[in-house]
């Protein structure tokens, strides 16, 4: 991989910030939290005087639910981990970028504070203008932060397409698999004994053909002589499955022109 010019390397780190799993592995625990918001504004030299950065912060801060007299001067450990989690949130804002990379952001936070990160997130994107790509293993979650999902099966693209179509209506027999194993409060079920029924020997994994056959309930010989395409389903859809192939192909490395098509805005 050929390095980024140093311009355009800088650039990249301004637009494009992440916000990581692990809100305690991020914070070098001899700073004050002070240190990783005001970092960024000095390295891209964002104010002109401390009075302007400590107004940035506070605002950047309040974007995110939480008071300043309540957040600056602390050390991390003297923070819960929702708030450390939400002062990342703030220091992706303060730079204005035009993606966050959120990698499982609330995996690790507290089941009450979930709900105040991922509307944290969603206000980004709705007051102001900030992509996200929201990386998860919760379904319920993304259906919350996102508009379209793109599911994934061994870093093959399974399905693609707007949010509420995908999660209401799954296509792709992995998604259907994923749907149903959602929770649902019903006092007859049983977990336990529900095992997997679809697993196959494992021969498919072998073969050049769909990672997903050795799984699939609808496996068939095709599925095992060859990847299956990515076929357009619907006009914002898009599933990778033999299932439908006589619906049109797609480029399978493109699946912005699944979610979006020619002429859309992103």
């Amino acid at each position: 991989m050929t390095p980024l010019a140093r311009d355009t390397g800088r650039a990249f780190r301004h637009n494009v910030q992440a916000v990581f799993q692990d809100p305690y592995g991020v914070y070098n625990p001899f700073y004050r939290v002070d240190h990783v918001l005001r970092t960024p504004l000095r390295r891209f030299h964002l104010t002109a005087s401390r009075a302007e950065a400590r107004e940035r912060i506070g605002e950047a801060l309040r974007t995110v639910g939480l008071q300043p007299q309540e957040i600056l001067g602390r050390f991390p450990h003297q923070l819960s981990g929702g708030q450390r989690q939400r002062v990342m949130v703030a220091r992706a804002l303060l730079l204005q970028p035009k993606l966050i990379v959120a990698d499982e952001p609330v995996s690790m936070v507290d089941a009450s504070l979930r709900a105040t990160i991922l509307g944290s997130l969603r206000k980004l994107t709705d007051e102001h203008g900030i992509s996200i790509l929201y990386i998860t293993h919760d379904l319920a979650t993304a259906y919350q932060v996102s508009d379209s999902i793109l599911v994934l099966y061994r870093a093959h693209l399974a399905e693609a397409g707007a949010v509420e179509r995908v999660v209401k209506d799954p296509w792709h027999p992995y998604t259907q698999l994923l749907i149903s194993a959602i929770p649902r409060a019903h006092a007859a079920r049983d977990w336990l004994s529900q095992a997997d029924d679809w697993r196959r020997d494992g021969n498919a994994l072998a073969v050049a053909g769909c990672c997903f056959a050795d799984r699939c309930p609808h496996a068939k010989p095709a599925c095992l002589a060859s990847p299956p395409g990515l076929y357009r389903t619907e006009p914002r859809r898009a599933v990778a499955c033999v299932q439908y192939d006589d619906h049109p192909p797609l480029p399978a490395g493109n699946p912005g022109a699944v979610l979006w098509g020619p002429g859309q805005q992103t």
